[in-house]
């Protein structure tokens, strides 16, 4: 479709806005005219999340690209581990063809860590021959974040040679390697890393950039890293990049990358290098096949009606309007994609905990972090056996392997803040065992069981009060409408919240409990894990 559009135009090369006449042909940018109008908007390069995994919205590439172009979007770069986790190479190939049914441009990466550790079950294993097949396709982009810094540290041959294979096909390799610094971080940087989103400091970034990793500053659900690292965008505009690597629904439907946009003018940043970091980084450091708003590119653009809140009038990909008049203007169709849970359900005798020392150890979960701490406590203890504590903030979590019927793992938790009742998913990084945390043996087991009923999904107990959402895709996402998953989100957060909990993101919060790859205490499905040392650790200290 041939067309012109007016609008002030945001040069980001030239750094310059002025009123402009942009004509775009067969999907492509054929000219920018000069005009001279008083014009009151302005057109933009479209966003890119440059690292998401799209299955943490809950929702497929299908539900997600029609929340994603209401606020600019017109890309991301995504890293399809989670669906791996659960289904390997079939699941990756799923959300390739699931994308194709959209116009928002998805390029995924080949996912480097299936499983992210050799400390839990996932339900498939990419070996580095499967990683290589992956990454000769032309629809995979990049190697996704390698989270196993020490295996690439101590020279791990399968994480090297998976590396060495995104190398060898001219790939960039994305990292994950929260507070790693000096000696470590320049041999994980050496064998060919380029880029990270877990940067727990800002002298920590300006290492890694000084180091030549690109730095994407994220903003998610759970873990918010904006506030922390906004000043790198001035400091290193050509090495930075946004992004919101987890996003639930809820949250999406609030607002995208250019959220981030509007709190960087706000917070002083320039402009051209916030745009920069929105649309033209990610674009030259994936080689990305979309738009900057220059002659003959293709037509990835934005109308927005002013540039300090962004509102988006309009976005457009390859020339096709996918939003405009507060409509999204394409529809998509979503496929099937199940898998089978191999666990029996649960009891609450199998959640029991014997005491078996005076001292434990207990996770410590903090609000807005993937980062855990690590305290020691004296259990509560009734009858033999540790109980949670919800006076002293103090939780059962357990996780049960979902792929094999094994015996769950208990330990204990702080900062949920839960005072009755239980909530428990599908969704646990990386793996995706069933997790749950609760202050009672019954609400956890029947929160559990839930789960195993639904195949997939989230649920918020207080006995006999449950709220539900069924996650019917791989027990990571759902085929229904985005806005209609946002609103069980809602009711579940609200739930839990209800119950006691203090968390901001209660669901994504749990699931991240069990990701090993973020220090400092997490749990599997195989027991209790020490992020410092890379090691099991036990309950009780003595």
């Amino acid at each position: 479709m041939d067309f012109k559009i007016k609008g002030n135009l945001v040069d980001v090369f030239n750094r310059k806005i002025f009123p402009a006449r942009v004509s775009v042909g067969d999907g492509k940018i054929e000219s920018i005219t000069r005009i001279d109008e008083l014009l009151p908007h302005y057109i933009l390069p479209g966003f890119i999340d440059s690292h998401v995994h799209i299955e943490s919205s809950m929702l497929t590439p299908v539900g997600f690209s029609r929340l994603a172009v209401r606020y600019g979007t017109v890309a991301v770069v995504s890293d399809p581990h989670e669906i791996a986790n659960v289904a390997g190479s079939e699941g990756v190939k799923f959300m390739i063809e699931n994308s194709k049914k959209v116009p928002l441009k998805v390029f995924f990466g080949a996912p480097s860590c299936v499983p992210a550790t050799v400390f839990e079950k996932s339900g498939a294993v990419l070996d580095s021959q499967k990683v290589g097949k992956l990454l000769k396709r032309d629809d995979i982009y990049f190697l996704a974040e390698v989270m196993n810094f020490p295996g690439v540290i101590n020279g791990d041959p399968g994480v090297l040679d998976k590396i060495n294979r995104a190398i060898q096909y001219r790939k960039p390799v994305d990292g994950h390697a929260p507070g790693l610094t000096g000696s470590d971080l320049k041999k994980y940087i050496n064998a060919g890393i380029s880029t990270d989103h877990e940067c727990l400091s800002l002298a920590e970034a300006e290492e890694k950039i000084s180091l030549g990793m690109k730095i994407q500053i994220r903003e998610g659900s759970a873990a918010k890293g904006f506030d922390l690292l906004y000043e790198l965008i001035d400091r290193y505009p050509d090495s930075v990049m946004l992004c919101s690597d987890d996003i639930h629904p809820g949250d999406l439907l609030k607002g995208h990358i250019n959220q981030m946009l509007s709190r960087g003018i706000k917070l002083g940043v320039n402009i051209f290098n916030l745009i920069k970091a929105a649309s033209i980084n990610p674009v030259k450091h994936y080689n990305l096949p979309v738009g900057m708003l220059r002659t003959d590119d293709h037509a990835d653009m934005v109308i927005v009606d002013n540039l300090d809140d962004f509102g988006i009038i309009e976005t457009y990909i390859n020339g096709e309007k996918v939003y405009g008049q507060g409509e999204v203007l394409f529809k998509g169709v979503n496929q099937a994609f199940h898998t089978k849970f191999r666990t029996t359900q649960v009891g609450p005798d199998d959640l029991k905990v014997k005491a078996t020392g005076s001292r434990m150890r207990v996770i410590r979960a903090m609000d807005g972090e993937l980062y855990t701490g690590s305290g020691i406590i004296a259990p509560r203890v009734t009858g033999g056996y540790v109980v949670s504590d919800p006076e002293s903030d103090v939780l059962k979590i357990t996780v049960v392997n979902k792929y094999e019927n094994k015996k769950p793992v208990t330990a204990f938790v702080s900062g949920f803040g839960l005072k009755k009742g239980a909530i428990a998913g599908s969704i646990a990084h990386d793996s995706h065992n069933i997790i749950a945390v609760g202050v009672s043996d019954n609400d956890i087991a029947y929160a559990i069981n839930g789960i195993i009923d639904l195949q997939g999904g989230l649920i918020a107990v207080a006995y006999p009060d449950t709220v539900r959402l069924k996650l019917e895709i791989a027990g990571l996402m759902t085929v229904q409408e985005g806005t209609a998953v946002a609103q069980l989100q809602q009711e579940l957060d609200d739930f839990a919240r209800q119950s006691g909990c203090s968390l901001a993101a209660p669901f994504m919060s749990l699931s991240f409990m069990a990701l090993l790859v973020i220090p400092e205490l997490k749990i599997s499905d195989q027991g209790l894990f020490d992020g410092i040392n890379f090691s099991f650790t036990s309950l009780f200290t003595d």
